[in-house]
C-alpha cells in the first residue's frame, strides 16, 4: 500500500482497558502508512471507532455515532475531500456485514482479532473495493504481526497496559465475549517479556496485565512449559525498572493458590484486585453459569486477605438478571456487606442478542431493575467512602504520572488506584513518593508527601480524588 504522508487518524475508544490497549496498537499499525493521530475528528482522514459490546445498548450507541460521522463525511465530500470510517472491536465482530447495511457510511469493519490487517484493508479500499470486512479468527498470530510493527513515538508514559490473554471459555449466559473475542488464548511468555522490557526502557514503572480472563493465563515458555499468571508476574517483577504490577479482569474460578500466595509474597504486585462476582444469589449465579456459588467467592476473598491483609477489592455486579427475585437481590446486598469493596461497577441487566439469558421469558421490569440498582449503588458508594476514611493516617506510595491541574503539581495514583494531585516541586513524572493521608471530604482525600527520613510534618500538600474503579 502506498503511504499517506500527512494524513490524520482519529480513534474513539469505548469500554474496557483492553480496548485502550488495542487502540494504541491500531495507531502503531497505521503510523508506517503515514497516519498521525489527532484529537479532533473534524480534521481526520480516517476515523476508527473501537467498540465494546459489554455495556447497555452498546451497538445502538455506535450507530448513533455513525449517524453523526455520516454528516461529517458528506460535508467533507461536498468540499472536495474524503473521509474513511472504520468500526473495530466487539460490536464490529458481532455485527459484521450487517453494519454495512445499517450504516452505509462505514468503509471498514474489523474485529478485535484482525486489526493488524488494517493496512491491507485500506489498500483494498484505495483500489476501489467498497465495504471491506475482516471479522474472522485467523490462524496467524495477531501479536506476532504487531511485534513487527515499528514503535510509535509519543509523550512519555510511566504506566502502561499489556495484553497477555484474550477470549473466554466460560460462557456466562449474559455475555458476548466468547462470541466476539473467541476462545481463551494466552500469549507466549517471550512475547510478553519482550514487550514489558520495551516498556521499561521507555520509562514505564507500572504495568497492568490485561485479559478477558487474565488469571486463566497459561502461556508457553521457550522450553514448551506452561506458565501460570503467578509465575509470569514473578518473572516480570524481575525487570528492575518495573516497580508496580497489576492484572485485570480476574474470574474467581481461576484464582489458584499460587496466585493468592503471590499477593502476600511479592511487593510489586499491588494490593488492589478486580474480582467480579456479578450476584450474591446461588440460584442466579447458577443461571448465569458462573461456575461458583456465593460462599466459594466469600471464602476466596478470605484467603486473599489472609495472604495480603491490606488488600482492597473492586467488583462487578449485574442487577435484574432474568428471574431475579427480591430475595435474590437481597442476597447480593448481603454479599456486598460481607465482602466490602473499595470500588465497584454495577449495571442493570440488558439483553445481548445471541446469549442464552436474552432468550428467557422472565425478564425483570425496567423500573424494578432501576430501583434495585439505586439501592446497590448507594451501598457501594458508602463502602467506597468508608474505605477512603480508613485511609486517614496511612502512609501510601504515590506514582507520579502526569502534569497536575496547575503549575507545580503532578498527578499520580496510590496502590489502590486513587487519583492523586500533588504539590510536587522537586519531583518529576515517574517518581514514587510517600504520602500520608490526612482528611477525607465528599469528593476526595487530602494528604502530604513525606520528605525522606522525615517523621515530622511533611512539606508538600497533596489532594486525592477517592478510590478509582478498575
Amino acid at each position: 500500500m502506498r503511504t499517506a504522508p500527512g494524513k490524520k487518524l482519529f480513534i474513539k475508544t469505548y469500554g474496557c482497558q483492553m480496548n485502550v490497549y488495542d487502540s494504541q496498537r491500531i495507531a502503531e499499525v497505521l503510523a508506517p502508512q503515514g497516519y498521525a493521530t489527532t484529537e479532533e475528528a473534524s480534521e481526520a482522514d480516517l476515523i476508527v471507532l473501537n467498540t465494546c459490546h459489554i455495556r447497555e445498548k452498546a451497538a445502538e450507541k455506535v450507530y448513533s455515532e455513525l449517524g453523526r460521522l455520516r454528516r461529517l463525511k458528506q460535508l467533507r465530500a461536498r468540499n472536495g475531500g474524503s473521509l474513511a470510517i472504520a468500526v473495530a472491536g466487539c460490536v464490529a465482530q458481532a455485527e459484521g456485514e450487517e453494519m454495512l447495511r445499517r450504516a452505509p457510511a462505514v468503509d471498514l469493519v474489523v474485529g478485535p482479532q484482525t486489526y493488524h490487517r488494517l493496512p491491507r484493508m485500506l489498500a483494498r479500499l484505495e483500489q476501489g473495493e467498497a465495504g471491506v470486512v475482516e471479522t474472522e479468527f485467523p490462524a496467524e498470530d495477531k501479536f506476532d504481526a504487531l511485534a513487527r510493527t515499528p514503535e510509535r513515538q509519543g509523550p512519555r508514559q510511566v504506566t502502561a497496559f499489556l495484553t497477555i490473554q484474550e477470549g473466554c471459555d466460560k460462557f456466562c449466559t449474559f455475555c458476548v465475549v466468547p462470541y466476539t473475542r473467541g476462545a481463551e488464548f494466552s500469549r507466549p511468555v517471550r512475547q510478553i517479556e519482550a514487550e514489558a522490557m520495551k516498556l521499561a526502557s521507555q520509562g514505564v514503572r507500572e504495568i497492568t496485565l490485561l485479559g478477558q480472563n487474565v488469571n486463566a493465563y497459561r502461556g508457553l515458555d521457550d522450553r514448551g512449559r506452561t506458565v501460570s499468571l503467578a509465575a509470569l508476574l514473578t518473572r516480570l517483577s524481575r525487570i528492575t525498572p518495573i516497580d508496580r504490577l497489576r492484572y485485570t479482569t480476574s474470574h474467581p474460578r481461576d484464582m489458584d493458590e499460587d496466585l493468592i500466595a503471590l499477593h502476600g509474597e511479592n511487593p510489586k504486585v499491588m494490593p488492589y484486585l478486580h474480582l467480579p462476582v456479578q450476584a450474591g444469589s446461588d440460584r442466579i449465579l447458577k443461571a448465569m453459569n458462573r461456575g461458583h456459588d456465593a460462599q466459594a467467592y466469600i471464602d476466596l476473598v478470605a484467603k486473599l486477605r489472609k495472604a495480603r491483609p491490606d488488600l482492597a477489592l473492586s467488583g462487578d455486579f449485574i442487577v435484574g438478571f432474568p428471574g431475579e427475585s427480591e430475595t435474590d437481590f437481597e442476597m447480593t446486598l448481603a454479599l456486598v456487606r460481607d465482602v466490602t469493596y473499595a470500588s465497584a461497577f454495577s449495571f442493570k441487566y440488558s439483553p445481548r442478542p445471541g446469549t442464552p439469558a436474552a432468550e428467557r421469558d422472565d425478564q425483570v421490569p425496567e423500573p424494578v431493575k432501576a430501583e434495585r440498582l439505586a439501592r446497590l449503588q448507594a451501598l457501594l458508594d458508602r463502602q467506597r467512602m468508608d474505605f477512603n476514611q480508613a485511609c486517614i493516617g496511612r502512609r501510601m506510595s504515590i506514582l507520579l504520572e502526569k502534569p497536575g491541574r496547575r503549575p507545580g503539581q503532578l498527578g499520580g495514583r496510590s496502590p489502590y488506584l486513587q487519583a492523586v494531585h500533588a504539590e510536587a516541586r522537586g519531583h518529576v513524572i515517574g517518581d514514587i513518593v510517600e504520602a500520608e493521608i490526612e482528611t477525607v471530604g465528599a469528593n476526595g482525600l487530602s494528604a502530604h508527601i513525606r520528605a525522606r527520613g522525615d517523621d515530622s510534618r511533611p512539606r508538600h500538600r497533596v489532594a486525592t480524588e477517592g478510590a478509582a474503579a478498575l
